[in-house]
């Protein structure tokens, strides 16, 4: 008998791919508190030190499609086995680094090696649930546990540094992708797209990789080298170049690496559309929050680390409350429900104060809001982005909404940032003497965009997402069955 084909051995798989994504989303965070640790033992510059981070997301962002693709070709559990090993070597290297090159290079292949294992992991939950009941009731799970992943970072690295120092922040990866790796072969069983030939569309996934990884990494530079420089405008449009070419080579391969039958789902359509904003409005909710607190505030590391303790108890409430309410309601309207969380708690950051804000008023209070938003928004997001899927389009479904997601947060962290900057600038200009004043006004103007982000994704959803897949997933999980394919449109 297959591990997946009882009831016992689903959850228990479940439990094994829910903790990688976990790490993976965890690994985008826990190395920011400390950066400045870092920087001072392997002798960073400071523009090169953001690179620590951006590895991670540039090439994470980049290969996703890619891996969402190998994972349906090759076979899922072995593409996850394969990123699990590859991610915790890397994790291991990183901790050894003796020098800055080393450790950038080190986050660069952590990076591919997540961007391996979080479709393959994702296209495993959808084709070991059934679509309705049980699949919401997987994601619910899933979402709780990898929506916490960020605020979860921000503390476990706050603690590591402090308490054991700053290599443990990727040592903590080993033993966890090793057991991983381990155990995936008892508990998942092997699945791959049968119709797929094993030929290989090559300029396909060249020119995808290249524009994807291009693409992040000129929105993540954008702030340093000026959003109107010669680099800039050069760089990105030969990302949308590369883009452009793989749309052409794509229409024209018999064995295409992203079939475009896959986007006659409307639902699918609108669920990325709304991935993206959701990347835009709250990857960098995190980032800004975190500066809020040690550069207004004042906190220590591990001080803003346990700030972020509520906000990630919050997120995994809120994702099981939400896998409930989108077997009762649908997913269409918790997503905008959820949505509008989010804006309402990113509107009410929008109003932080210095000097003289607080903890509870300024950053508390406001991170409650948003944390529901998130749980009622990543649960019916990757539900609906994943509906009506084939199970051989499982690892693409679960490629493009990882994209868009990544690319999302990649585009909102560099507009945000740039506005920050542009009006902390202004302030400091105009005769502001106080720092702390002049980031808590770029600050302000961060969050108000973003809600306006968060508010475009609620509109979006409810145009482009489909009604009637939403309402028919919902009769389905009430008669028990997998709900109808979704909608051409």
């Amino acid at each position: 008998m297959a591990p997946a084909d009882t009831h016992r051995s689903k959850w228990l798989a479940l439990a094994l791919l829910a903790t990688a994504q976990f790490v993976i989303v965890l690994d985008a965070s826990i190395v920011n508190v400390a950066l400045p640790s870092i920087g001072r033992d392997l002798d960073f510059s400071q523009d090169d030190l953001s690179w620590v981070v951006n590895a991670y997301t540039l090439f994470f962002g980049g290969f996703l499609l890619l891996g969402g693709r190998l994972a349906d070709l090759l076979g899922r559990r072995r593409m996850f086995i394969s990123g699990m090993v590859l991610f915790a070597a890397a994790s291991l290297a990183g901790g050894l680094a003796q020098s800055d090159i080393w450790l950038i290079a080190a986050r660069a292949v952590q990076g591919l090696g997540a961007a391996l294992v979080s479709p393959a992991a994702l296209s495993i939950v959808t084709t070991t649930f059934a679509e309705g009941a049980e699949r919401n009731k997987a994601l619910g799970v899933w979402g709780a546990v990898a929506g916490s992943g960020g605020a979860a970072g921000v503390l476990l690295g706050g603690m590591l540094t402090e308490w054991a120092g700053w290599e443990w922040v990727l040592f903590v990866n080993v033993p966890i992708g090793a057991a991983a790796a381990l155990v995936a072969p008892r508990l998942l069983a092997e699945s791959r797209d049968e119709g797929l030939t094993r030929s290989f569309d090559v300029g396909g996934a060249v020119s995808v990789t290249a524009g994807l990884a291009l693409l992040v990494y000129t929105l993540v530079d954008a702030n340093d080298a000026g959003w109107a420089s010669t680099q800039t405008l050069v760089l990105g449009g030969i990302a949308l170049a590369l883009l452009a070419a793989f749309v052409a080579i794509e229409r024209r391969n018999a064995q295409p690496l992203v079939p475009f039958s896959i986007f006659r789902l409307r639902t699918l359509r609108g669920a990325n559309a709304v991935g993206v904003l959701l990347g835009m409005s709250l990857f960098s909710m995190f980032f800004f929050i975190s500066l809020y607190l040690q550069q207004v505030l004042g906190y220590e590391p591990l001080e803003a680390g346990l700030a972020y303790l509520p906000l990630a108890g919050l997120i995994i409430v809120s994702a099981g409350m939400a896998s409930q309410l989108v077997t009762k309601l649908g997913f269409k309207p918790v997503l905008i429900i959820g949505l509008l969380f989010v804006a309402s708690g990113l509107l009410w950051f929008s109003q932080v104060s210095a000097p003289g804000g607080s903890y509870a008023g300024d950053v508390l209070f406001p991170s409650m809001l948003a944390a529901v938003g998130l749980g009622f928004s990543f649960v019916p997001v990757t539900i609906g982005a994943v509906t009506g899927t084939r199970p051989h389009e499982a690892g693409l479904a679960s490629g493009l909404i990882n994209t868009s997601q990544q690319v999302g947060g990649a585009l909102g962290l560099a507009v945000l940032s740039a506005i920050a900057n542009a009006t902390t600038k202004d302030a400091l200009a105009g005769g502001e003497r106080n720092p702390a004043v002049a980031l808590t006004e770029g600050f302000q103007d961060a969050f108000l965009v973003g809600a306006g982000f968060a508010l475009l994704g609620a509109l979006l959803a409810a145009t482009l997402i489909s009604s009637r897949d939403s309402r028919e997933q919902v009769e389905a999980a009430k008669r028990g069955e997998a709900a109808p394919a979704a909608i051409a449109a």
